[in-house]
């Protein structure tokens, strides 16, 4: 096992395209499933999407990551209830949240490529990424809910930003603590 291959082909050995999707199709369940988890909020819910996002990022590596942030987004056009409070449609593609969804796809994508690249090694390297990717979904989360509504820059950032600052923080600990921990729980098996 080399540390910077990703947890998922460390546990399940050599890639191969029924491993990939059953990791796309698990990934985006995941994702699904943690955006039911909600507190509501206007114009952006708080979520456990993004702890979602960067598990799957954080495990399966950049290519993989965002394709299973893509399913889930067809998911959820296509009509699933996978979205925020089980709403579905392509409109929410294109709606006053769409940046933050969207970007979920760069998240995974910079977290696995993080991982792939060896910078995501340990707990604390592996939380300054998490940190970081999420710091970086603000952009076309706030920028597009700028866009997409009536809010100028300061509002969207008072809306979409300020208040998820903290969770998010704490999100990426836990992304990375659940991450390293699996890391450990593999080397620790394996002995």
């Amino acid at each position: 096992m080399t540390r910077d291959s990703t947890l998922s082909a460390a546990i399940l050995g050599p890639s191969s395209l029924p491993k990939q999707v059953a990791l796309v199709v698990g990934g985006s369940l995941l994702i699904a499933l943690c955006a039911q988890v909600s507190v509501p909020m206007v114009p952006v819910p708080m979520t456990l999407q993004t702890l979602a996002v960067l598990l799957v990022g954080l495990t399966f590596g950049a290519r993989l990551g965002a394709a299973t942030v893509l399913a889930y987004l067809a998911e959820g056009a296509a009509g699933l209830p996978v979205f925020a409070g089980g709403a579905a449609g392509a409109a929410h593609l294109a709606g006053p949240t769409a940046g933050f969804l969207w970007g979920f796809v760069a998240m995974a994508w910079l977290a696995g490529l993080a991982v792939e690249r060896g910078l995501a090694r340990g707990f604390l390297t592996t939380a300054a990424v998490a940190l970081a990717v999420s710091a970086l979904l603000y952009l076309p989360g706030v920028l597009w809910l700028e866009r997409a509504t009536p809010l100028d820059l300061s509002g969207a950032i008072s809306a979409g930003m300020l208040p998820f600052l903290p969770g998010d923080a704490v999100k990426a600990v836990i992304a990375a603590l659940v991450v390293t921990g699996g890391w450990a729980a593999l080397r620790a098996r394996r002995g």
